[in-house]
């Protein structure tokens, strides 16, 4: 028997890849160090004991995106819900993408814009940023021009950079979509609660514009996979057009809701981290042959004056799992260290002068 081969154009396609390593300190995926609330886990808990799990769930999450559009003073026609932001940007581009069309990133950014512009048969066209790892508004403007993307993404903070950019650089770009349109600007604001402004700020019926975000970092629900987008109400009709039926799970709605409750502890949270990932950028400033890169996120990248995999390896080997990003074009030798408890960044500080050390 002979398969029936796959789309010629997936088999250049690679395959998302993330290790998942049994080691004592994970800081690799940017996850929240903290687990959600007690309090939390018993309200959702007790929520789900009312749910008829013999029924399909509520298609449009009215419940879930009612509570979210009252929190981010939106109506609920801007709102979509969906399983983690990564679902959210699939959807934008089975909605907006396809064949035919182009998908603008930056890099290095975010690898999902790109994977899953292809997955969806959208033409990728690649941005450069610049030295800083900013977005320049002038270049991105003659990029837009010359290609008439159907998407433009931009993240913010950047993954894996963790750079923020500007209100007048978004301001440029969406110019620049509606000078160049019709095109969309996707603003993924993943890490979105460390920065210190929104682009929900400039979300509008009449402007193109959608901003997508997740519960998986200071929320604590990486588990649950639950993100949601804000954009005009034309463009969430669209989208509910071509998701799935019933794909987002009773559990996960009912969680988003219960955890809108517990905002306060999610806000201190923010600070900790923030503040830890202050000690920590500082530290790793003071170990030799680092260099620590700015961030407005819960990560500090940094460059080693050498091999990056080899000192990623050697962490390895010590207990303690960081992101890897050497391989990748602008980012050799670089590797992406999540913001963990006091105690797991101390670990990780160990492990790394017992590293550098080894390799001198």
């Amino acid at each position: 028997m002979t398969l029936p081969a796959p789309r010629e154009d997936l088999g250049r396609l690679e395959r998302y890849h993330s290790p998942q390593l049994d080691v004592a300190v994970r800081l690799n995926t940017n996850e929240s160090p903290f687990p959600p609330p007690a309090g939390f886990v018993d309200a959702w808990l007790e929520a789900l004991r009312a749910v008829p799990l013999h029924r399909y769930p509520d298609r449009e999450a009215r419940r879930l995106r009612g509570a979210l559009a009252e929190r981010l003073g939106q109506p609920p026609a801007r709102v979509f819900a969906a399983n983690g932001s990564n679902e959210v940007l699939q959807t934008l581009l089975l909605a907006y993408g396809g064949a035919g069309r182009r998908a603008l990133v930056f890099e290095p950014t975010y690898a999902l814009h790109a994977h899953l512009a292809r997955i969806t048969g959208t033409t990728v066209v690649d941005g450069d940023r610049r030295d800083d790892f900013l977005i320049s508004p002038t270049e991105a403007d003659q990029l837009i021009s010359a290609e008439r993307p159907a998407v433009v993404f931009l993240c913010s903070p950047n993954n894996p950079t963790g750079t923020v950019e500007p209100r007048a650089t978004v301001e440029a770009l969406l110019a620049s979509v509606l000078d160049h349109g019709p095109g969309l600007l996707v603003v993924d604001e993943a890490y979105g609660e460390f920065a210190g402004w929104s682009a929900v700020e400039l979300i509008g019926d009449d402007v193109p514009l959608v901003v997508a975000r997740t519960y998986s970092k200071v929320w604590s629900m990486a588990a649950l996979r639950l993100g949601f987008a804000v954009g005009p109400a034309a463009v969430v009709e669209q989208l509910d057009r071509v998701v799935l039926p019933y794909h987002l799970a009773v559990p996960t709605q009912v969680a988003g809701v219960e955890a809108l409750a517990f905002e306060a502890e999610m806000r201190a949270r923010v600070e900790a981290l923030v503040t830890e990932r202050q000690r920590l950028a500082a530290a790793l400033t003071r170990l030799p042959g680092l260099t620590v890169y700015p961030s407005g996120a819960n990560f500090v990248l940094v460059r080693v004056d050498g091999d990056g995999h080899a000192l990623w390896q050697r962490l390895v080997e010590r207990g303690v799992l960081v992101r890897d990003f050497s391989h990748v074009r602008r980012l050799e030798g670089c590797l992406r260290i999540t913001v963990g408890t006091p105690a797991e960044d101390d670990a990780l500080l160990g492990a790394l002068r017992a590293s550098l050390e080894a390799a001198a």
